[in-house]
């Protein structure tokens, strides 16, 4: 995500011609999208995203759980 806010934000002042960045080449200016085609295709490849996911439906397993035993009065188990 953060590559892809510094490629639009590269375009925008390139197109408005701003002083330093309206002198770069193109190039410059697009290779943060490159970057985040690389960064997810690694992501991707490494397993990174799958255990982001699986990390937060965990999340949202024990908050469910702790969730239930409030309602029902137990006490939460200690960590």
């Amino acid at each position: 995500m953060f590559f892809l806010l510094l490629g639009i934000v590269g375009i925008v002042l390139k197109y408005l011609d701003f002083a330093p960045v309206a002198g770069w080449p193109w190039w410059i200016v697009l290779a943060p999208f490159g970057l985040a085609v690389l960064w997810w295709w690694w992501a991707d490849k490494s397993g990174y995203t799958e255990k982001k996911a699986m990390e937060k439906m965990e999340k949202r397993k024990q908050a469910r759980i702790d969730k239930q035993r409030d309602a029902m009065g137990m006490l939460k188990r200690r960590k």
